[in-house]
């Protein structure tokens, strides 16, 4: 799998197409893990509120791939904002995962009706984690404009990406606009949004056109957009289908068709992160 390396505002570098574990049963995690080592891919995306960090560890180490290798990402469970908390739960991160740094660690939603609003003292602290190498990198998932020029204003360091819900339903043009205004990568989480996209007609019929599948169309739309993708599936053929998007392009028109099915807010299939305050 030939994955083109986007590079970060901190200089580091980021695959472009990773795979994610979101809704991964715990006890299933090592073996999907394994079976997207095996389809090729290199870049693992898990989180503290998805339970399933040992798994990946576990399918790491079971690997034989060297740790440089691999790229691994993980994000800040939501009732751990707090200086002191987040610094117990990254260090359980790195146990769970059995590393002694990730090479992304981002706050998974800023919570801004939460912990009396303040997501940048959590923000600071990932940036110790940062200073003392155990993340390579640090970001953010889910912020909104508003929540990145506080970062802005009150900080030293911008976050070198931004995990945000972004599909051809819903472009999140504005978040993005305000992530590449400030340096800041795009990953695009729900990428092919739940599978609503794949019936759609306009998806299908550049498909056919083009000897793809409407999940390989969709994937190509968001990679030549500039935005990382990490789809998640349980199926090793379909992990292998989602791999298979370097050896074909879409024209211009056919990147203009889907975007415009952009539905705006309408099309959003996640909470949105100026409200959302679940803490698990």
């Amino acid at each position: 799998m030939d994955v083109p390396n986007l590079t970060l505002n901190d200089g580091s570098t980021i695959p472009q197409l990773g795979f994610g574990v979101y809704q991964v049963p715990p006890a299933d995690t090592a073996q999907v893990t394994s079976d997207a080592f095996g389809a090729g891919y290199r870049h693992i995306d898990t989180a503290q509120m998805y339970r399933n960090e040992k798994g990946v560890g576990e399918a790491f180490r079971a690997s034989g791939l060297a740790r440089d290798e691999v790229y691994l990402t993980t994000k800040l469970n939501n009732g751990f904002h707090r200086p002191d908390d987040a610094r117990r739960a990254f260090d359980q991160s790195l146990t769970d995962l059995g590393t002694d740094h990730v090479d992304l660690f981002l706050i998974h939603w800023p919570l801004p009706t939460r912990y009396d609003g303040d997501y940048v003292s959590t923000w600071n602290t990932l940036i110790e984690f940062a200073a003392d190498g155990r993340a390579r990198s640090i970001g953010v998932s889910n912020f909104q404009v508003d929540h990145l020029a506080r970062l802005a204003a009150e900080t030293s360091v911008v976050p070198a990406v931004n995990q945000i819900e972004v599909h051809p339903y819903f472009g999140n043009e504005e978040v993005r606009a305000a992530d590449a205004a400030a340096g800041i990568l795009t990953e695009a989480w729900s990428p092919i949004a739940q599978g609503a996209v794949l019936d759609d007609p306009i998806v299908v019929a550049i498909a056919e056109r083009l000897g793809r599948t409407p999940s390989q169309v969709t994937l190509r739309w968001h990679v030549q957009r500039g935005d990382v993708v990490f789809p998640k599936t349980l199926s090793p053929a379909r992990m292998r289908e989602n791999a298979a998007i370097f050896d074909f392009e879409l024209g211009a028109d056919d990147l203009a068709a889907i975007t415009a099915l952009d539905r705006g807010e309408s099309g959003r299939r996640g909470p949105n992160p100026s409200t959302f305050d679940w803490i698990p």
